[in-house]
C-alpha cells in the first residue's frame, strides 16, 4: 500500500499541466477566484506527507499552485471558524465566538460598518455563488448553517458560475461535506434522531468512496488507545477524505472544461481539523491546524511550499487584493500571497467558547513553534458532555474505557478532570501536544512572552467572548428580541434614476427589477417609468425588512 502510494504521489508531483486553450485574464479584467472548503479535516492529505492517504487531486493542486504548512483556523469548530472566514476578522471581535449563537438566544450582530468579503466582491461588480452551507451566526432559521443575510450572494445554492453575465467575474464558495464528523458514524448506523437526519449525507458519501481503507494500516495517534473501534472511525474518516477529493477533481476539471483554470485563482482548504474527538472543538493542532493550498497561474510557483503563519481570517483580504477590491479597516487578517503580500505575522490567534450547550472558554496563541493555551475555566474538565460528537463510536468507547480507569498514558490526558491555567507546548519535538511546558524553568521566558502576547491580543481585538454569554445576547438582541430591518424607501430623482435608502445603520439594501433576480444595492440604478421595482434590506443579525414594491 505503502509503495504504490509513494509511486502515485510521485507520479503527481513530477505531472505538469499541458497546454491550454484558455489564457489568464487580459490586463483590465480581473481573476475569478473558487474557494475549496472540506469540512472538518486537518492535512490528512497525500501531499502533506501523510503516511496511508492518496489525494490525486488535492496533490495535482498543490503540483501546480503553492502549499502552506503553518495555517490555522481561529476557532476549532464550524460556525465560529467560519465566521472568522467571512468577514477576515476574528469571530470573538464581532461577538461569533460561541458554537451555535442561536442557542444562546441571539444571532451575532456586528458593528453597522463590517461587511461579509462576498458582498464587498458583489459591490465590485463580483457574481457570488455558494452551494449552502454559510453557517456564519447572523441567522438563527436551520440552527444557522444555512442562509444568512440575502445581500452577500447572488447564487446562495448555486455551484454553477454559468449563471452570471457574460464578462462578469466570479466568485465561488464551494463546500465540501464529505468529511464532516458526522461521517465518521457507521454508515448504516440508525440508532438515535442525528444519526436519521443525518443518514442520506452519510449514505450518498458512501457511494463515493474512492478506496476503502484496511483498519489495521491507519495510522493511530497517541492521544487515542490503539483499539478496532478507534481504527475503523479513524478508517471510515480516510475513506471520506478519498471521496472527497474526487469531487475536488470534479470541480476542478470543471474549470478545465470550461476554460476558466488559467483565469481562476484556486484556493483549498478545510474550516478546522480533524472531525475526532480531541480535535474537533479544541485549539490544540489536531483542531485548528489545516491544509491550506492556492493555485494563482503565474503568481504561485508550482510545487512550492510556504512556512508563514497563516490565520484562516487571511482569506478575505487576500481574496480581496486578487479582486483589486479595497481591503476594509476592520479586517484583522493579512494579504498572504501575491502581488500585494504583506509580511509574515509572529502570531496567529485562536478561541474556543460554549460548544453547543456547553459552557466554556480557552484562548491559543501559535507562533511558528509554540502553543500557548489559556484554560479560562481550570475547574472544569477536558471532555465536556457534547451530544453530537458522542455518536462517534470511538468517543463512546474512550468514555466507557475512561470510567473503568482503563485508559492510561498519552490516552488519559485528555480525560483528566480538571485543566491547568497555562499550557505551553514545543511543537517541533511534541507535533501531538502531549507534553506540558508550562511549569519546565527552561521554558519560563517562552511561556512569559506567549502569556504577554495573549493579554495583547486579548486587548487589542476586543474580546467580547470574555463577556457573560447573557450579557453578550443582551448587547445583540435587546430583551431577547431580534431588531427587525427598518423597511427601505425609493425615490426617483430628477435624472429618472432610482434612489434606495433605510434609516437602519449599517443596513444592505436589495433590489429587483420587473420581476428579475436581486441585485446589492451600490447606487442609483436607471428604471422606466412604468417599470415594477422591489427592494428589502438587512441588517447583519437583524430580521429582513418587509419588502417595498
Amino acid at each position: 500500500m505503502k509503495s504504490a502510494r509513494a509511486l502515485l504521489l510521485a507520479a503527481v508531483l513530477l505531472w505538469q499541466p499541458g497546454a491550454s486553450s484558455a489564457t489568464p485574464p487580459s490586463e483590465g479584467e480581473r481573476w475569478n477566484v473558487l474557494l475549496l472548503m472540506a469540512e472538518d479535516l486537518s492535512p490528512r492529505l497525500g501531499v502533506y506527507d501523510d503516511p496511508l492517504q492518496v489525494t490525486p487531486n488535492i496533490d495535482r493542486l498543490a503540483a501546480e499552485g503553492m502549499r502552506f504548512v503553518n495555517a490555522f483556523t481561529s476557532a476549532g469548530v464550524c460556525a465560529p471558524s467560519r465566521s472568522g472566514i467571512i468577514m477576515g476578522t476574528h469571530q470573538n471581535t464581532w461577538g461569533a465566538g460561541h458554537m451555535r449563537a442561536g442557542a444562546g438566544g441571539y444571532a451575532a450582530v456586528p458593528p453597522p460598518g463590517m461587511k461579509a468579503f462576498p458582498e464587498r466582491l458583489r459591490e465590485a461588480g463580483y457574481f457570488t455563488l455558494n452551494n449552502g452551507k454559510t453557517d456564519y451566526q447572523m441567522d438563527v432559521g436551520l440552527s444557522g448553517v444555512m442562509g444568512g443575510p440575502f445581500t452577500i450572494w447572488d447564487e446562495p445554492n448555486s455551484e454553477d458560475p454559468g449563471l452570471r453575465d457574460e464578462g462578469q467575474p466570479f466568485f465561488a464558495y464551494r463546500t465540501f461535506d464529505n468529511t464532516h464528523e458526522s461521517n465518521v458514524w457507521p454508515t448504516w448506523g440508525l440508532g438515535s434522531s442525528p444519526q436519521w437526519f443525518m443518514a442520506p449525507m452519510r449514505l450518498r458519501n458512501h457511494w463515493l468512496w474512492e478506496r476503502e481503507f484496511d483498519p489495521a494500516e491507519v495510522p493511530v495517534p497517541p492521544y487515542y488507545p490503539d483499539t478496532p473501534t478507534v481504527r475503523a472511525d479513524l478508517a471510515r474518516h480516510y475513506n471520506n477524505i478519498a471521496a472527497m477529493d474526487r469531487l475536488v477533481g470534479e470541480a476542478l476539471a470543471e474549470l478545465e472544461r470550461d476554460g476558466l483554470a488559467d483565469r481562476t485563482v484556486v484556493i483549498f482548504t478545510t474550516d478546522h481539523g480533524d472531525g475526532l474527538p480531541r480535535a474537533k472543538r479544541w485549539v490544540y493542532d489536531s483542531g485548528i491546524r489545516v491544509p491550506l493550498i492556492v493555485r494563482w497561474p503565474g503568481v504561485t510557483p508550482p510545487g512550492s511550499v510556504n512556512p508563514e503563519l497563516v490565520s484562516l481570517v487571511d482569506l478575505a483580504p487576500t481574496i480581496l487584493s486578487i479582486a483589486g477590491v479595497q481591503i476594509p479597516e476592520h479586517m484583522q487578517g493579512r494579504v498572504f500571497v501575491g502581488p500585494d503580500k504583506q509580511p509574515e505575522p509572529a502570531y496567529v490567534y485562536a478561541a474556543r467558547d460554549r460548544i453547543d450547550d456547553q459552557p466554556d472558554g480557552v484562548r491559543a496563541v501559535r507562533d511558528r513553534r509554540f502553543a500557548y493555551i489559556r484554560n479560562l475555566h481550570p475547574e472544569l474538565p477536558y471532555v465536556l458532555d457534547v451530544t453530537f460528537r458522542n455518536h462517534t463510536p470511538m468517543m463512546v468507547e474512550m468514555l466507557e474505557l475512561s470510567e473503568a480507569n482503563a485508559l492510561d498514558g498519552p490516552a488519559s490526558l485528555w480525560f483528566r478532570p480538571s485543566r491547568p491555567e497555562e499550557e505551553l507546548y514545543d511543537t517541533w519535538s511534541d507535533p501531538h501536544q502531549l507534553h506540558d511546558l508550562a511549569n519546565d524553568t527552561t521554558h519560563a521566558r517562552t511561556l512569559e512572552r506567549m502569556r504577554r502576547e495573549l493579554d495583547r491580543w486579548l486587548e487589542v481585538s476586543g474580546d467580547l467572548g470574555l463577556l457573560p454569554e447573557e450579557e453578550l445576547a443582551q448587547r445583540m438582541w435587546p430583551d431577547g428580541q431580534q431588531p427587525v430591518t427598518e423597511a427601505p424607501s425609493i425615490e426617483r430623482l430628477e435624472d429618472g434614476r432610482i434612489e434606495l435608502s433605510s434609516n437602519t445603520p449599517g443596513a444592505s439594501l436589495g433590489w429587483s427589477l420587473d420581476g428579475g433576480p436581486w441585485k446589492l444595492y451600490t447606487a442609483p440604478f436607471p428604471a422606466s417609468p412604468d417599470a415594477e421595482i422591489r427592494t428589502k434590506a438587512i441588517r447583519y443579525g437583524f430580521k429582513e425588512s418587509e419588502e417595498v414594491q
